[in-house]
């Protein structure tokens, strides 16, 4: 059965758009690559992958154009540990932390990994308690589940 998406997100990598797909479908369960257009002298100008489900497409384009923070793949996560197991993947290997639960990998692509747990806290009409978690991502690289409920609970 294919995977029909009407809207993909398309990354325009300078030559490793093949490399990027193989890395993003060995850190995302139930991913794969589906398909890899070829290119001039044998490497790849175009793949298709999937991402737990998302399509996504990727082009070989040379050097125009980078990846910036206007721009980022946001992983919505119910645990620490998988939290911790995706910040740990994507920052490996030249990969860059930076505040409230982004990161650059090592492609220049930004994330976003997020407990599920952040909007509850952020939504709750008990704005007092909210601000106190909010205050307390503020100051987090890496979001610390534990961290955050604590400070919501005062």
């Amino acid at each position: 059965m294919a995977i029909t998406q009407k809207i993909s997100p398309f990354l325009w990598f300078d030559d490793n758009a093949e490399e990027a797909a193989k890395f993003y479908t060995s850190v995302f369960k139930n991913s794969k690559i589906t398909s890899t257009m070829p290119g001039p002298g044998g490497k790849a100008m175009g793949v298709s992958f999937v991402l737990d489900g998302v399509v996504f497409q990727a082009l070989n384009g040379g050097p125009r154009f980078k990846f910036t923070e206007a721009i980022s793949m946001f992983v919505s996560c119910e645990t620490q540990a998988e939290v911790d197991e995706l910040w740990n993947m994507l920052t490996a290997d030249g990969g860059e932390e930076s505040m409230c639960g982004w990161l650059k990998d090592k492609y220049g692509l930004s994330w976003q990994i997020i407990p599920t747990v952040l909007g509850e806290l952020f939504a709750s009409p008990e704005r007092e308690k909210a601000n106190r978690a909010m205050q307390a991502m503020l100051q987090m690289r890496k979001i610390d589940i534990e961290k955050l409920k604590a400070a919501f609970n005062g």
